[in-house]
């Protein structure tokens, strides 16, 4: 997360203005701890070590970080629950020095830390097959010992890396373990997106079921040889009628049944957000969503919401929210359930907003339901409308970082269920 006058600088940048300044860097200040001259960033090397907002052990959490990030330090301060001492690594972001090495190398950007792909997915993701598998903590041990855990059919994986060993091929998950290739079926990624909405606004709609059939004019016995596809975008350029006769113009000379196409419609802004504020309206009728700024709608798409009532445990909740932690990967399950009637697990669920209590936005790889209730009341969405979402809402999540929470300077925006 960058407030917006931060700015990225190394120990040599700071050093090269201190001739020109008595400011000095950063940890020059009464009260710093002095770093060594040639500190450019911190490496950290334990996954998601924990940030805190001030540099004492018993302040608030502000995010984490993946194993292998450089993050530039910007001051150097003493504080409880550090034997060493704090490091400022981000804006309102502290970890302790004991927890990272000081690397004369750069700050990692984005690209180096988790390289776009041009489906939406950090990972290659793999879902486990009928006969089910086993992950091994080494390598050399794959097949050969016991394993440290039973993967069920339909588990999901998340790999970062493939191996072979004794004529077989295992492949590495994030969470550091091995499976076997042979018991892995990969993710085939959906890559529908949603549409940039320019000066268009909300006159668009998504076709709900293949062949859906087009009218000459606004009645049942009109219907021309014409059919759209499953999710095409459609024009909405009028409408007549009401309810289940209700039809859409979407040329012309052609027109749609209303129930067969899903429509987002205007919202009105909510209290909650401030001018020109930045934020998510999910209607719950028309499974989309629409980002806002302002009263401007930016973006639009359809998406997967519970599949119970609103106020059930299946349910999405209505309300306005603000997102209250984001996530770049979060492992999902219902395995401490005992009454669950099919159990199912799904590592590194990606680009994750959680903005009322466990429930989130999030892309979702295992389903094309769009347009059509399915989850356990999370707000479900293509990996590239997700991925296209989390980085337009706050909180900011700065390269290297695996969460953020919010802060006064830079808050969780607005999701609003209706």
């Amino acid at each position: 997360m960058s407030c917006r006058a931060a700015a990225r600088v190394t120990l040599a940048v700071a050093l090269a203005s201190r001739a020109a300044s008595a400011s000095g860097p950063p940890w020059s200040e009464p009260g710093a701890v002095p770093l060594g001259e040639l500190v450019a960033s911190a490496a950290f090397v334990r996954e998601d070590e924990p940030l805190f907002r001030f540099p004492r052990a018993d302040s608030p959490r502000r995010g984490s970080v993946f194993a292998g990030a450089r993050l530039p330090v910007f001051a150097s301060r003493a504080g409880s629950g550090c034997e060493t001492t704090w490091l400022m690594v981000g804006p309102l972001a502290w970890v302790c020095r004991a927890k990272v090495q000081l690397s004369e190398s750069p700050p990692l950007s984005a690209s180096d830390v988790t390289p776009a792909r041009p489906d939406g997915l950090p990972y290659r993701y793999y879902f486990v097959g009928r006969d089910g598998s086993a992950a091994y903590r080494r390598l050399e041990f794959a097949d050969d010992a016991e394993p440290e855990m039973d993967l069920q059919p339909g588990f999901g994986v998340a790999l970062v890396d493939v191996r072979e060993r004794g004529g077989q091929r295992y492949g590495l998950t994030h969470h550091g373990q091995w499976v076997p290739m042979r018991d892995l079926v990969p993710v085939r990624p959906h890559l529908f997106r949603g549409e940039e909405l320019g000066d268009r606004g909300l006159t668009i709609a998504w076709v709900l079921d293949d062949g859906a059939p087009t009218f000459s004019r606004p009645s049942l016995a009109a219907r021309t040889r014409e059919t759209r596809a499953r999710l095409q975008v459609v024009s909405v350029r009028g409408e007549s009628g009401k309810g289940q006769d209700a039809f859409l113009q979407i040329t012309d000379a052609l027109w749609m049944r209303a129930r067969d196409v899903r429509r987002p419609t205007r919202a009105e802004v909510p209290l909650e957000v401030g001018a020109g504020e930045r934020w998510i309206d999910v209607e719950l009728a028309s499974q989309t969503l629409v980002a806002y700024e302002g009263d401007r709608p930016v973006f639009a798409t359809v998406v997967s919401t519970g599949k119970g009532k609103p106020g059930t445990a299946l349910g999405t909740p209505k309300g306005a929210f603000r997102i209250w932690v984001k996530l770049k990967t979060s492992t999902m399950d219902n395995l401490e359930d005992e009454y669950a009637s099919n159990v199912y697990a799904i590592e590194d669920v990606p680009h994750v907003q959680y903005f009322s209590k466990g429930v989130a936005l999030h892309a979702a790889f295992w389903h094309r339901s769009f347009g059509r209730v399915r989850s356990h009341g999370c707000v479900t969405l293509s990996p590239l409308d997700a991925e296209r979402l989390f980085h337009f809402t706050g909180p900011r999540l700065p390269a290297g970082w695996s969460a953020a929470l919010p802060t006064e300077f830079d808050r969780g925006s607005v999701v609003r269920v209706r």
